[in-house]
């Protein structure tokens, strides 16, 4: 029972302490789950986060009951599912109660500019975290550019990027190389 409201409270922190939405809670994410805990490898984040991003609902959520559920099953998926949405679903209720009262003011206005300028150093944090434990090779490379050409400059949804990534990285493991 211990475990799990350290899970539920660990998760509670990422939730309430980061914002701009599941990118931005990514290196959190890398420093509670993978270093400070051990809930997960580096590798076995990233798999989640990915699968995360490419099932319905929010990519911090889906992340949250897969580690969850990785470390103590269903209990371990309640409870980080639940840590991680409460500070949010707190959050945004006391946000929608008052923010038509403020939001004409210009010190709120250059508040959420601020904010969405960190998130923005965020999410290239958690990009270059994400290249460095992913992209290992010319082959890592070549998969990177396509995805990013194809989803980037063509629209094509990252679904099909994921699932096609997948189905290479099968085929190109049998060959005997490593990706």
């Amino acid at each position: 029972m211990k475990e799990l409201f350290s899970m539920f409270w660990a998760f509670f922190r990422i939730g309430g302490l980061t914002f701009g939405g599941g990118y931005a809670m990514l290196p959190m994410l890398q420093k509670e789950v993978v270093e400070k805990f051990g809930w997960a490898t580096e590798e076995e984040l990233m798999d989640y986060y990915a699968i995360g991003q490419c099932t319905p609902g929010i990519i911090a959520v889906n992340t949250a009951t897969f580690v969850g559920y990785k470390r103590r099953g269903i209990p371990g998926a309640i409870f980080a599912t639940a840590g991680v949405v409460f500070p949010s679903l707190v959050i945004i209720t006391i946000i929608a109660a008052f923010i038509q009262n403020f939001a004409h003011i210009v010190y709120v206005q250059r508040a959420f500019a601020g904010i969405r300028v960190a998130v923005c150093v965020l999410i290239l944090e958690a990009v270059i975290k994400l290249w460095k434990s992913g992209v290992k090779n010319l082959t890592g490379v070549c998969v990177f550019l396509a995805a990013f050409i194809l989803t980037a400059l063509l629209g094509i949804s990252p679904i099909y990027l994921v699932i096609a990534a997948a189905l290479f990285g099968i085929v190109w493991g049998k060959t005997g190389a490593k990706a």
